[in-house]
């Protein structure tokens, strides 16, 4: 028995100003809020200084949404987006991709380092972790969206998106968001049990487990690139992650041989700098 899924976008309108909270919206801030508070919580585990965190808040939230805007333009409808420059601003109108936003993040990430002197890499090792688990958030955000579905299918755990037509689909999303969340654990668990990791070895996992699900579900998935891959084995989305598992084992394997890179943990480049 399929399920049918119909659940409406907007959470709720406040009256007046008319302005509308959207079920993704508030998953997207949830995963970021606990996020912050993980982040918060290992800072003061740790004895380190928590003051710099809101920023960082601030700077990995528009990290994320100006990159993953921008991927979205110019890597799934460049053609639409180059002629109307315009609309790439009206990001309420949706149309974000993950790996434009992985991206974004990483350039915030490293601004940030290079300004308060904190370690990109040891410091990027500890945030790749409730990165993870805001991607799965996401997902979920895009399931009671009724977006980014799969292809169908005519197995029993199908769900008919009543919103877009009555085809049993792959619930693609919750595929997604579940790897995301078990691979939030596991490098939770590489993170504080492996003593002999080196710096940027949990960053090289997150993108060699994340993005290989990624290519993987992508065969779940209809092409989301608005032009012809002319019969490409591989989808847009496979493409742009096919770097990111490579970037991913260089992190590792450089994490493991590199002596400047061994058994490193130091977050804090300043007065504040304390080690596992």
């Amino acid at each position: 028995m399929f399920l049918h899924w119909n659940v409406d976008p907007i959470l709720f309108t406040i009256p007046v100003i008319n302005l509308s909270l959207r079920w993704y919206g508030l998953f997207f801030a949830v995963g970021f809020l606990l996020g912050y508070y993980f982040a918060n919580r290992e800072f003061r585990n740790r004895n380190l200084n928590t003051d710099g965190l809101d920023k960082l808040l601030g700077y990995m939230i528009a990290g994320t949404l100006i990159g993953a805007r921008l991927g979205h333009c110019l890597a799934y409808d460049p053609q639409f987006y180059l002629t109307h420059p315009v609309e790439i601003l009206k990001i309420w109108q949706g149309g974000l991709a993950s790996h434009g936003g992985g991206l974004g993040l990483i350039f915030t990430t490293l601004l940030y380092c290079k300004i308060y002197k904190y370690n990109f890499l040891n410091l990027a090792d500890l945030l790749c972790i409730p990165t993870a688990f805001v991607g799965g958030m996401i997902r979920v955000g895009n399931f009671f969206n009724s977006e980014i579905y799969g292809k169908p299918t005519n197995a029993d755990y199908g769900v008919i998106f009543d919103r877009i037509d009555s085809i049993p689909r792959h619930p693609v999303q919750m595929y997604e968001s579940l790897s995301y969340f078990l691979i939030s654990v596991f490098l939770y668990s590489v993170y504080k049990h492996s003593q002999k990791r080196g710096s940027g070895f949990v960053l090289g996992l997150f993108f060699i487990t994340v993005f290989s699900v990624r290519i993987v579900l992508e065969y779940f998935k209809p092409e989301q690139a608005s032009y012809d891959m002319n019969n490409s084995v591989l989808t847009v989305g496979q493409y742009l992650s096919i770097p990111f598992v490579v970037a991913g084992l260089v992190l590792c394997i450089l994490s493991s041989l590199l002596p400047s890179l061994r058994n490193k943990s130091e977050i804090i480049l300043n007065n504040d700098v304390i080690s596992k």
